[in-house]
């Protein structure tokens, strides 16, 4: 029997602290969690993921006939972890990559341990725009979006000229059109609303004041639908990565305080690792 395909991965950290998967935005590839402090990786084990047709994982990983669903890539990241040996791991998502944890936390709680969601939503919007985003994105390629994006994505327009701006927007450039429209399919069909109360694992919201996306409404109904669910709002666009200090700090209390709890604390001052035979992230200094 063919072993299926893994989304392609980086995996960075002590191989025996608690993992930590970490998942994309539309358009983006694992590079976008790149900013953060390495304090992540000295702590934890951190697995980033790859959605289809985005950096370095096949479209042909979700269906192209406008049926792919954000419980498909849960399965997707579920089989990154079983490859790993995990039985269970924290999550943090951006965007579609927070409704992926969102999804794994209400229909397998056993796995997840803790649960961030970074300018993410229970619910996209109407599933009327996403469609016609894929269907423009299917006929016409990634251009439209990509002339879009640094309104959609930066609270700074200045962000899309930096190093990290550039590279992030290089990534969207050359995202399969397939694999977007699929994840836009997936974003379409996406409303988790009636399932928040089902998630039990301890939850920060990050929200941003300036996030067009994603309003700061989105990121309330999260933390108000789910119990316990901590509030962190900042003056950040879509991409939060803006502002990675401030979201490594607020991630970092959160992880530390879950560990804690699980009696899974990291080793705190290892050195972080190579990429498990990927390559090396390029600097933005």
């Amino acid at each position: 029997m063919t072993r299926p395909y893994l989304l392609h991965h980086v995996l960075d950290g002590p191989p025996s602290a608690p993992p930590l998967i970490l998942g994309p935005s539309l358009g983006t590839s694992l590079r976008v969690w790149s900013p953060l402090p390495a304090d992540l990786a000295r702590s934890h084990r951190v697995l980033r993921w790859d959605l289809p047709g985005h950096g370095g994982s096949p479209a042909d990983l979700l269906p192209p006939d406008g049926t792919a669903s954000v419980a498909a890539l849960a399965a997707h990241v579920l089989r990154l972890a079983d490859a790993q040996g995990w039985e269970s791991f924290a999550y943090a998502g951006i965007s579609l990559g927070g409704a992926v944890g969102a999804h794994l936390a209400v229909h397998h709680p056993e796995r997840v341990t803790s649960l961030g969601l970074v300018c993410s939503s229970a619910c996209f919007g109407p599933r009327e725009p996403w469609q016609a985003r894929a269907a423009l994105v299917r006929r016409a390629g990634i251009g439209p979006v990509l002339e879009t994006g640094p309104r959609r994505w930066f609270a700074d327009p200045g962000t899309a000229e930096t190093p990290l701006g550039r590279a992030l927007l290089g990534d969207l450039a050359a995202t399969d059109p397939v694999g977007y429209a699929a994840c836009c399919d997936a974003l379409a069909a996406d409303d988790l609303r009636p399932d928040l109360a089902r998630i039990t694992a301890p939850t920060l919201v990050v929200g941003g004041y300036l996030d067009v996306a994603t309003p700061l409404d989105h990121a309330r109904e999260l933390a108000d639908g789910i119990a316990g669910a901590t509030l962190e709002t900042c003056a950040v666009g879509h991409l939060a990565i803006e502002q990675p200090e401030a979201v490594g700090a607020a991630l970092r209390t959160h992880l530390r305080a879950a560990d804690s709890r699980h009696g899974r604390l990291g080793p705190g001052t290892a050195e972080v690792s190579g990429s498990a035979g990927m390559p090396e992230d390029p600097q933005w200094n």
